[in-house]
């Protein structure tokens, strides 16, 4: 079966708009960035300790709040930074109830001598 030009153009037309849209749709949306709030004062994650000890209590905090599905992704993506036993939480959660909670998985974890919790809470949407 042949197609008619015209319907033809008539489709790439429509394609090319849908595309068009598309592209100024994804150059209008902002790109996730904290970097403000990385330079706002505090520990960063590039300050995390590379001795065993610290390296593990990361990982068992990470690993407990990202078993947590009740969690937003905001709290299972929350920074964590371990050093010399002493955690600092970083970054943005959904409520003060995740914040609590999230505080609560860290100080839960064996080793973890103190908590600064400098997580804060996102705006809703």
């Amino acid at each position: 079966m042949k197609i008619p030009r015209f319907v033809g153009t008539v489709i790439l037309c429509a394609m090319t708009l849908c595309t068009a849209h598309s592209v100024s749709w994804a150059q209008d949306t902002p790109k996730p960035d904290n970097t403000r709030a990385n330079r706002s004062g505090g520990q960063t994650a590039d300050q995390q300790s590379m001795n065993k000890q610290d390296r593990d209590l990361t990982a068992q905090i990470r690993k407990s709040i990202v078993d947590d599905k009740s969690l937003s992704t905001y709290a299972h993506n929350v920074k964590i930074i371990s050093q010399n036993g002493n955690v600092t939480l970083r970054g943005p959660v959904r409520s003060e109830d995740e914040k609590a909670a999230v505080e609560a998985k860290a100080k839960a974890i064996a080793g973890v001598t103190a908590v600064n919790n400098e997580l804060t809470v996102a705006p809703k949407k």
